[in-house]
């Protein structure tokens, strides 16, 4: 069964509009982290936030592979390592902030589930662009 392209083009915007949502509720999850508990601390994880796509966009060109396979030279396996430590950077701040006594189990709770909400919705945006689905439209 075959879709007209109109109907392609709005089930693609709820989509799109999915993952808006899923993206502005992780916002909203880290600044209530901070606001309902009086206590800026854990603003630290945004850092890794703004940082994870950097080495995305810098290292890895178009003709390069992919991130997910295992071949590819220096730049991309330097990519790799750059998106693992800001990964793991995004769980370690909230982590080492609750073990330092700075900040609760519900400041944490809500950091981590944050994290969890900005990994569904970048997972999501991979299997979104790995769909192609205007290509075959024109």
């Amino acid at each position: 069964m075959t879709l007209s392209r109109s109907m392609r083009t709005c089930l693609h915007s709820g989509r799109l509009a999915l993952l808006a949502i899923l993206v502005s509720s992780g916002i909203v999850l880290q600044i209530l982290a901070c606001a309902l508990y009086n206590n800026w601390w854990p603003m630290l994880t945004v850092i890794m936030y703004l940082l994870l796509p950097m080495p995305l966009m810098f290292f890895l060109g178009s003709n390069s592979p992919s991130m997910m396979s295992n071949e590819g030279d220096g730049w991309v396996n330097f990519t790799k390592f750059l998106t693992g430590a800001s990964v793991v950077g995004s769980i370690a701040i909230p982590s080492i902030l609750k073990h330092a006594g700075v900040i609760g189990w519900g400041a944490l709770t809500m950091e981590l589930s944050s994290f969890v909400v900005f990994g569904i919705a970048i997972l999501w945006l991979i299997q979104m662009n790995g769909e192609d689905e205007y290509s075959s439209v024109f």
